[in-house]
């Protein structure tokens, strides 16, 4: 602990019955101890007054486990420690897994990593809604940030305090530790799961999680999170790793010479063609993630082709869908280029947009598919040619 700078947070509220077992297992590993007694009304302040070598921060009343734990986080902080270990004091957490973290971290490659405890849920004594919510949980937490976890609910953690100090959160129940491992992951935390043990025991387990309010802010906090993920986050990173890398070695490792095969690169090709041109307005984005996971698709080349509709070629990708449109549905539209260009909202017949722009769209999907799926066979031989010499 010392070695590393690491520091145990126990967040506790009404559970006199586990607090002290869990403080004595604590204490003979290590006297690097901050307790959050967030505003309990039974005997905690009464077994804590037994360890006044342990640091304790007193909340005046309850305002939920997510602000209890940032009440730590800034003490930990304050105190110039490098890493927090978190666990919670109900008595489900062993605290001789507490080397199973540092063990770990110490092996690690990065300094830059959280470590959430990986439970055995399927052992017996596991309530069946606790399994449940954490196969939900796992799932958003994949969608939010590309990374799959076992076990994304343990309150066992190691946090790196420096990769949190300069954030803002805005949970402060649950819910929170939902937040911040997603917030965490965004800004480039590697975020792992380690074994733990776990123990339930429910004639002294003590737990405040409301089922329905608690669920329900989670997956209103979960709807939000998914937004940013769509809409900024995914963007962002696809933009970033262009920019890193450069677009010609992007093309070239990420279409060419990715681990998808052919097919899957040339359906990836003609899925962001299709939602480029299809008349999806607003849509578009959300789209490409949601049906390139749906499909298994790689999510960066169906982004990048879904950009086929740059404001410069909008004009034409109208022009045309018009076009196609009187040529399917026989409906004559007066119009012409410069009309297009310098009237553009004014479309005298929509259904002929539309029907031509679904039309285009699949023409035009089936042309770029067929085209990247032969480039990438002719340049895929090619490669093979060239590392066997």
């Amino acid at each position: 602990m010392q070695q590393l700078n690491c520091c145990v947070l126990v967040p506790t509220y009404n559970n006199a019955g586990t607090l002290k077992r869990v403080l004595d297992g604590i204490l003979e590993r290590t006297d690097a101890v901050i307790v959050i007694n967030d505003g309990a009304t039974d005997g905690t302040s009464d077994i804590l007054k037994n360890y006044p070598a342990i640091e304790q921060i007193h909340l005046p009343e309850n305002k939920g486990k997510g602000n209890a734990l940032q009440v730590g986080f800034k003490a930990a902080i304050s105190q110039g420690y490098d890493y927090a270990i978190t666990i919670d004091s109900d008595g489900q957490h062993f605290p001789e897994d507490l080397s199973v973290f540092l063990d770990e971290l110490q092996k690690e490659e990065t300094p830059n990593v959280l470590y959430i405890g990986s439970r055995n849920m399927q052992q017996e004594d596991v309530p069946g809604k606790s399994s449940f919510g954490n196969k939900f949980s796992n799932f958003w937490f994949w969608f939010e940030t590309g990374t799959k976890l076992q076990d994304t609910q343990c309150g066992y953690r190691l946090y790196p305090l420096h990769a949190l100090k300069d954030l803002k959160f805005y949970t402060p129940k649950f819910e929170f530790e939902i937040e911040v491992i997603v917030r965490l992951a965004w800004d480039g935390t590697l975020v792992k799961n380690v074994p733990v043990r776990i123990l339930y025991d429910e004639t002294e387990r003590v737990s405040h999680f409301r089922t329905v309010p608690d669920f329900a802010r989670i997956s209103v906090l979960n709807t939000w999170l998914v937004i940013v993920t769509i809409f900024y986050i995914k963007p962002r990173n696809f933009i970033r790793k262009i920019k890193k890398k450069g677009f010609k070695k992007f093309l070239l490792e990420d279409l060419l010479r990715s681990d998808d095969s052919p097919k899957i690169k040339a359906l990836s090709i003609a899925l962001g063609v299709f939602l480029g041109i299809a008349p999806f307005w607003g849509f578009q984005t959300i789209l490409v993630f949601a049906l390139a996971t749906v499909f298994r698709l790689n999510k960066a080349i169906t982004f990048a082709f879904s950009n086929i509709s740059l404001p410069p070629l909008i004009p034409f990708i109208v022009y045309f869908s018009i076009k196609i449109g009187v040529w399917i549905t026989g409906e004559e539209v007066s119009f012409s280029m410069e009309h297009m260009t310098e009237n553009f909202g004014m479309l005298q017949n929509l259904k002929t947009y539309l029907i031509g722009s679904f039309a285009l769209a699949i023409l035009s999907a089936l042309f770029f598919g067929i085209i990247g799926y032969l480039t990438i066979l002719f340049f895929g031989k090619k490669k093979i040619i060239v590392d066997n010499g």
